[in-house]
C-alpha cells in the first residue's frame, strides 16, 4: 500500500476507480482474488444492473453502518461475485476501508461513499469478466458425439454481458 500523500488522488470518479484499481493491484493479497467460474456465470446470468444493485445493498448493509456487526468478519470469502470483489477492492470491512480508502471508522458511510465504493467493486468485476471471457457452448453434435475425436476448440470468444 502506498504511503498516504505520495500520490495525489484523482478527483473524477472514473479516474479515481482506475487509479485505485492500479494501487490495489500492487498488493499481493488483493491481487490474488479472482471470481470463481460459478460467480462469473452468476454475474453474466443476472446482468450488470442486478449485480450493481447487489453491490450497493451489500456495502450499505454489511459495512455501511457506523459499527457493523462482526466487523472484520462480515464479508464471506465466496458465494457471490460481490464478496470476492469486496476483498479484492478492500471494501470488505471498515478497517480495510479506513486503510485503503481513508474513510474513518465510527460513522456510517454516506450515500456518495457507498456509490463510489460500489463503482470500484463493479469495475473490478467488469475487469475480471473481461479477463475471463465466457466460453461458447459447443455445438450440439459435438456434445452428442460419443466418438473419441477431440472436441473442436472455440474460435471466437463471447463478450461478457457487462
Amino acid at each position: 500500500m502506498p504511503v498516504q500523500g505520495t500520490t495525489p488522488e484523482p478527483v473524477g470518479d472514473p479516474q479515481w476507480v482506475a487509479w485505485t484499481l492500479r494501487r490495489l493491484s500492487g498488493s499481493p493479497f488483493r491481487a490474488k482474488f479472482r471470481l470463481s467460474d460459478a460467480d462469473r456465470a452468476y454475474a453474466r446470468a443476472k446482468g450488470r444492473a442486478t449485480i450493481d444493485r447487489h453491490a450497493h445493498e451489500m456495502l450499505r448493509t454489511r459495512v455501511g453502518g457506523a459499527q457493523p456487526i462482526k466487523d472484520g468478519k462480515q464479508t464471506p470469502w465466496k458465494g457471490h461475485p460481490v464478496f470476492a470483489a469486496q476483498h479484492a477492492t478492500a471494501t470488505c470491512c471498515r478497517g480495510c476501508i479506513m486503510r485503503w480508502h481513508r474513510i474513518p471508522k465510527g460513522r456510517a458511510l454516506t450515500d456518495a461513499e457507498v456509490n463510489r465504493l460500489a463503482a470500484l467493486v463493479m469495475a473490478w468485476i467488469d475487469r475480471d469478466l473481461r479477463d475471463h471471457p465466457a466460453q461458447p457452448e459447443p455445438p450440439a453434435e459435438i456434445v452428442k458425439s460419443t466418438t473419441s475425436q477431440p472436441k473442436a476448440a472455440p474460435t471466437a470468444s463471447m463478450e461478457p454481458l457487462f
